[in-house]
């Protein structure tokens, strides 16, 4: 099945099985994201803690804290597969097939396996797979993501431009700010 054009989030009725949607953004991982997100995780593995533990380990160099990847792929993936999701119902499955170094560029697409149309409620359950992946299309997460997800017409929530500070995209756009990533990004290239 072609991939589908990115937008902000999907309804219900716009998931179709089979379907595959790529995030429209990137994201290059930064020795500050490890930094931050490892002592918070308390994850002392030396290889992702400590430069002198990672020179000693297979890579000889640092590698990536897994909950750092697992937040940017899911993040990367709400844009488009899950935004108007009322609630996360899970993650199964995850797997990390391939390590993630400092200065990777993560990618991310999601696979619609199943849905199913509430009886209760104005909406459905929607299972995908998301995959992540590096700059050279390397899979780096693999997990399956259960989520609720209204129908149209959805309950009003307010929504802000993540990239505009809550002052609408198109006002930043407007005065030089935000602007769509550049076509160049996608599709990263093959190893």
């Amino acid at each position: 099945m072609p991939h589908k054009k990115a937008w902000r989030g999907r309804y219900y009725e716009d998931y179709e099985v089979g379907g595959v949607y790529r995030s429209p953004l990137a994201r290059t991982l930064t020795e500050a994201d490890n930094v931050w997100m490892t002592p918070v995780t308390m994850n002392a593995n030396r290889p992702r803690f400590s430069g002198r533990g990672a020179e000693a380990g297979p890579s000889g160099r640092r590698i990536v804290n897994p909950g750092v990847i697992l937040a940017i792929v899911l993040g990367l993936s709400m844009v488009d597969a899950s935004q108007k999701a009322f609630t996360d119902l899970g993650w199964d499955r995850i797997k990390l097939p391939h390590p993630v170094m400092m200065g990777d560029t993560l990618y991310e697409e999601s696979r619609v396996l199943a849905k199913r149309e509430s009886k209760s409620r104005p909406g459905g359950v929607v299972q995908v797979r998301t995959r992540g992946f590096n700059q050279d299309g390397e899979t780096v997460l693999v997990y399956e993501h259960s989520l609720f997800v209204y129908k149209r017409p959805a309950p009003a929530a307010p929504v802000e431009e993540l990239s505009s500070g809550g002052r609408g995209g198109e006002e930043q756009r407007r005065r030089g700010g935000a602007s769509p990533p550049p076509a160049s990004i996608w599709p990263p290239r093959s190893s």
